[in-house]
């Protein structure tokens, strides 16, 4: 059996995935607070629906913010080899993906705002059928990791 890949991606990188779960949670917020208002302003509503949207509503703030971020933050794995890069990650389902380096055509590094705001890109690593991302790595990690894809990509397309 194969070893687990060993580099993890940057603990900054569990603080943008909880704010985005932060900003992502705005939405039941903002459907709970419409019931309040229907409640108080339309017509009153059996207490028993605002307590269960209260609670849904909370839940999915935990889980958004707290909980799944966490998770997904401790499974995320990658592992760059001279013949390979091999991906882990999910919550629930757990995935592994091996990209041979004959395979790569090309590999970018992107950020957006929360990103960059942490000094964070993402690697982007495309084959002929699809994108896969090693998400949240220190900008230095990222340029490098970016280099070193392409250079083995590059070697592994001479040798073929």
């Amino acid at each position: 059996m194969r070893l687990e890949p060993s580099k993890r991606i940057d603990p900054k990188g569990l603080k943008v995935w909880q704010i985005t779960g932060g900003m992502v949670s705005l939405i039941p917020i903002l459907l709970l607070s419409g019931l309040f208002v229907v409640h108080v302003i339309v017509r009153p509503l059996s207490l028993w629906i605002l307590a269960v949207g209260c609670v849904l509503a909370l839940l999915f703030v935990i889980l958004q913010t707290w909980l799944l971020p966490k998770l997904r933050w401790k499974k995320w794995r990658y592992e760059v080899t001279e013949h390979e890069i091999e991906l882990k990650h999910g919550v629930i389902i757990v995935k592994r993906t091996l990209i041979p380096m004959v395979r790569v055509q090309h590999v970018d590094t992107r950020q957006g705002p929360l990103l960059r705001a942490y000094r964070l890109s993402s690697v982007t690593i495309s084959t002929a059928a699809t994108t896969h991302e090693i998400p949240a790595l220190s900008n230095e990690i990222a340029d490098e990791l970016r280099n070193r894809i392409s250079i083995l990509a590059r070697v592994a397309e001479d040798d073929v």
